[in-house]
C-alpha cells in the first residue's frame, strides 16, 4: 500500500468516525421521539451499534498506523446537540431530511473506504466497510420509509416535537388560502373588488363567522370542532370542513360512527388489529391510531397500525 492511499484511507476513516458519532447522539434524542416502544428499543439498539461500529473504526485507524482524534466523540456530539436545537424551529420533515443526509454521506463514504481498502488490498478494512455499507442502506431506507409515513399522514414511527408540530401547523394554515385559491374564492375575492355589493355581502359573512367562532370557542374543544366543522360545510366552504375534520381525526376527537372500522370500540386487541391491517387508505390509518392514542391507548394496535402504515410507505417510496 502506497503512503498516500494509506492517508486517504485513514483520513476517510476518520471522517466516517466523527459522522458514527454524530450519528449515535442523534439516534439517542430520537429515542424521546419513538411512538411505540418496538421503535424505542430498536433506536436504542442503533446507538448501541453505532457504538460498537466506532470502536472498530478506531481500531482500523490504529491498524493502519494512524491515531484518532480524541476530539471526535466531542465534536460528535456538539454537532447532534446544535443539530437538535436547530430542529426546534424546523418543520419535522425537514428534520428528517437533515437525518438521512447525514446516512447517505455515512454510506457514500463507506463505498469509497471499500474501494480505498481493495485496491490496498486490506481485507479488515474491506470488510468494515461491508458492516457499515449494511448498516448505513439499512438506515436510509428506514428513513425514507418514515418520511414516507409522514408524507401520508402518519402515524410515523417518530413523533414531532411540540416545537415541530407548532412549525407544520403553521405552514399548514399559510397553506390554506391557496387551497381556497384552487376551489375558486380568489376568482370571487376578484369579483367582489370590482362589484361593492357582493363586498358587503362577504364581509357580512365574515362577521356572522367571527359570532360562530366566539360561541363555538366558549364550548369543549371537542364540541367547537364539530361545530366549526358542520358550519362551514353547511356555508359551502367544504375545503375549509375537510381541513377541520382532518384536524379532528388527527387528534381523535372523532365520534365512533366515523371512524373507518364498524364498532370499533366493541373491538378486542386482536379483532382491532386484524381490521386496520384490512384498511389501505393511510388517512384511515391515521384516524384510527389518532382515535385509540386518545381513548384506550392499546399499544399492541398502535404498533400494528405503525407497521401496517410503514408497509404502505415503502411501496409508496420504491423502497420493496
Amino acid at each position: 500500500m502506497t503512503s498516500t492511499t494509506t492517508a486517504t484511507l485513514i483520513t476517510q476513516l476518520r471522517a466516517v468516525l466523527d459522522l458514527t458519532n454524530t450519528e449515535i447522539q442523534v439516534a439517542e434524542t430520537r429515542i424521546a421521539q419513538a411512538r411505540t416502544e418496538a421503535v424505542r428499543r430498536e433506536l436504542t439498539e442503533n446507538a448501541e451499534n453505532g457504538r460498537q461500529r466506532a470502536e472498530v473504526i478506531e481500531r482500523a485507524i490504529r491498524d493502519l498506523g494512524g491515531v484518532p482524534e480524541v476530539i471526535g466523540p466531542f465534536l460528535g456530539r456538539l454537532a447532534a446537540v446544535l443539530k437538535a436545537m436547530a430542529e426546534q424551529a424546523q418543520p419535522f420533515d425537514e428534520a428528517l431530511l437533515g437525518d438521512l443526509a447525514l446516512e447517505h454521506q455515512l454510506l457514500d463514504r463507506a463505498r469509497y473506504i471499500k474501494a480505498l481498502a481493495t485496491v490496498a488490498k486490506e481485507p479488515a478494512v474491506i470488510g468494515l466497510a461491508d458492516r457499515l455499507i449494511t448498516a448505513h442502506s439499512a438506515t436510509v431506507d428506514w428513513l425514507s420509509t418514515v418520511l414516507a409515513e409522514d408524507a401520508l399522514g402518519g402515524p410515523a414511527a417518530l413523533r414531532r416535537t411540540p416545537f415541530q408540530a407548532a412549525a407544520g401547523s403553521t405552514i399548514r394554515l399559510l397553506n390554506v388560502p391557496v387551497t381556497w385559491s384552487a376551489r375558486g374564492i380568489d376568482r370571487a375575492l376578484d369579483t367582489a373588488r370590482t362589484t361593492p355589493p357582493l363586498l358587503s355581502a362577504l364581509l357580512s359573512r365574515g362577521a356572522h363567522a367571527g359570532d360562530v367562532a366566539v360561541k363555538t370557542l366558549a364550548a369543549s374543544r371537542d364540541a367547537a370542532l364539530e361545530t366549526a366543522e358542520s358550519v362551514t360545510r353547511r356555508e359551502g366552504a367544504s375545503g375549509v370542513a375537510d381541513a377541520i375534520h382532518s384536524a379532528r381525526a388527527a387528534g381523535g376527537v372523532v365520534d365512533p360512527g366515523e371512524l373507518p372500522i364498524d364498532d370499533y370500540d366493541d373491538l378486542n386487541v386482536s379483532q382491532a388489529v386484524a381490521a386496520v391491517r384490512e384498511l389501505t387508505d393511510p388517512a384511515d390509518v391515521r384516524t384510527v391510531v389518532a382515535y385509540e392514542e386518545a381513548h384506550k391507548n392499546r399499544h399492541g394496535i398502535v404498533s400494528a397500525a405503525q407497521t401496517h402504515l410503514a408497509s404502505i410507505a415503502q411501496e409508496v417510496a420504491g423502497i420493496r
